[in-house]
């Protein structure tokens, strides 16, 4: 393991701190000796590069992490293409390229498990990067996540900056987007779970099969994962974070309705796409190094909905 990047009183900037990730980036941060800087998007917007730059250079990061994105389910990929390269690739190239320039210690660059090619082998491995085609209804989002990566390792070569990659499985709990339109599966499930709940609904539609297998892992243990990394990973290769633990879509979504109280049924819309027919990660090397989640899919779903109710639900 390497030597510790100690994060005891030192200036650490969580990118997209209202987000999913970026919020629970900043709750598990408050456990360490450190002081958490973050920034309002009405304030900085980083899609403008020299603003940017003033920002970082004001305020000294010595480490970041980079949960800023935009993001989305499929149908916001499919429907967006254009902002989702954009945005995305704009916000990382500005925050890595300042991040070089204003010497900063550590960074972190937060990527997506669909980076890897629709068809590659399973478990997904690092190497598997670039092996094949993406897969086509978020290939957008993908390409601007690889590209990042791909800063990561070339400032690091170049300049020799220990900026370093995370690769997420799917993640859910807290701040997630509940706008069926634009929220991915978990939250769509809990929302629309919720919703047949009150109204007495006697079904929820379920996009494409069922039959996708997934990986889910809670967003509280995604951010002690990228902690950990931050403190004892440095190396060029990027790295998976996962659970480890596998279900259908039909399934998992029989333990949203559970969590949900929701007792009617799930109708299923084979019009809809099912995108990648199975993505599990293969989070050996992370499990090697002594880090793995605490947290089981009913308790984290308990927790998501518990959210849900008193932030989404009561504001509706």
């Amino acid at each position: 393991m390497e030597t510790p990047f100690e994060l005891a009183g030192r200036r650490v900037w969580v990118a997209g701190h209202r987000g999913m990730v970026g919020s629970a980036l900043v709750r598990r941060l408050e456990r360490e000796a450190c002081t958490i800087l973050t920034v309002d998007r009405g304030a900085l917007d980083l899609t403008r590069q020299a603003d940017v730059e003033r920002w970082m250079a004001g305020e000294k990061p010595d480490a970041v992490f980079i949960a800023a994105a935009r993001v989305g389910g499929i149908l916001a990929n499919d429907s967006f293409p254009a902002e989702f390269l954009y945005q995305n690739l704009a916000i990382e190239t500005n925050i890595i390229h300042s991040a070089w320039k204003t010497g900063v210690g550590k960074l972190l660059f937060l990527g997506a498990s669909c980076i890897y090619p629709k068809l590659a082998p399973q478990p997904l491995v690092e190497d598997a990067l670039l092996t094949g085609p993406l897969e086509p209804t978020n290939e957008w989002y993908a390409v601007a996540k690889i590209a990042g990566i791909k800063m990561c390792e070339a400032y690091r070569r170049q300049y020799g900056c220990d900026f370093i990659s995370a690769m997420p499985t799917n993640l859910f709990g807290p701040n997630d987007n509940y706008f069926s339109g634009s929220s991915h599966v978990v939250a769509a499930l809990i929302d629309r779970c919720h919703r047949a709940k009150v109204e007495n609904a006697e079904e929820v539609v379920l996009w494409g099969t069922g039959t996708p297998l997934r990986e889910f892992m809670s967003v509280d243990d995604a951010a002690d994962a990228l902690v950990f990394l931050m403190r004892h990973y440095s190396h060029s290769r990027f790295i998976n974070v996962g659970s480890g633990e596998e279900v259908s879509i039909r399934d998992f979504a029989g333990l949203v309705a559970e969590a949900v109280g929701y007792r009617g049924r799930f109708r299923l819309d084979t019009d809809k796409p099912d995108g990648t027919p199975r993505k599990i990660m293969d989070s050996s090397r992370i499990r090697a190094m002594g880090w793995s989640p605490g947290t089981g899919l009913r308790e984290g779903l308990a927790q998501a909905y518990d959210w849900y109710l008193r932030h989404v639900a009561a504001a509706a």
